[in-house]
């Protein structure tokens, strides 16, 4: 007699609100858990490297900002190491390599402080640019975005970029490029988010 299997269903998914910022960042929503917030220390004081800034704006198909976006970031040191045990570049001191942001509740304006990384290695041997890993979740956003982030005064490691190269369009890439200022003395990057319509941010399906 042949034996009947039963498949599990697919568990239904869902946004990441309202409770995404109790869960994950508890201060910002007035709850006094923590000395000090999870992931606002991403490179730590100690850490080698240019310190720089990073800000922007995430906003929707219509160009309104969305003020309730949770942010994560991976990167890696200015050495171009991750804090991972597997590498044994990236054990230095202080250093984390990653990050959580939200957007202010009243503007969507985002920013953190961190050091610049350095090239990565990728698959095959290839040098990756100077870039942060970035990954987005909202309510309305059913399963969390991942993009990149590069440096525009990194130009020439860009055009090299095996991850940018496959992006064909030069005016689709140009939505990964944050953009340098100097602000009272201190390097500032801009990078606004687009999550649809017009200049889309891209992401990848990771």
């Amino acid at each position: 007699m042949a034996q009947r299997l039963d498949y599990l269903k697919e568990t239904p998914s869902q946004t990441a609100g309202p409770y995404v910022h109790i869960g994950l960042a508890p201060g910002a929503a007035g709850f006094d858990i923590y000395a000090q917030e999870l992931g606002w220390d991403i490179a730590g004081p100690h850490a080698a490297g240019e310190r720089i800034r990073v800000e922007g704006l995430v906003t929707d198909g219509t160009g309104s900002p969305v003020k309730d976006v949770l942010i994560e970031v991976w990167q890696a040191n200015a050495a171009g190491h991750y804090a991972h045990p597997e590498d044994p570049g990236g054990t230095e001191e202080g250093f984390r390599g990653w990050g959580r942001v939200i957007t202010d509740f009243d503007t969507g304006e985002w920013g953190f402080d961190t050091v610049k990384p350095g090239p990565v290695m990728g698959r095959g041997g290839r040098l990756m640019a100077p870039h942060l890993n970035l990954w987005i979740v909202a309510r309305g956003i059913n399963i969390g975005l991942n993009t990149r982030l590069y440096f525009d005064d990194e130009a020439d490691a860009n055009a090299a970029d095996p991850v940018l190269g496959l992006i064909e369009w030069e005016s689709r890439r140009d939505t990964l490029i944050a953009r340098r200022e100097i602000r009272d003395g201190a390097p500032v990057y801009r990078f606004d988010i687009r999550l649809q319509g017009a200049d889309e941010t891209v992401f990848f399906d990771i």
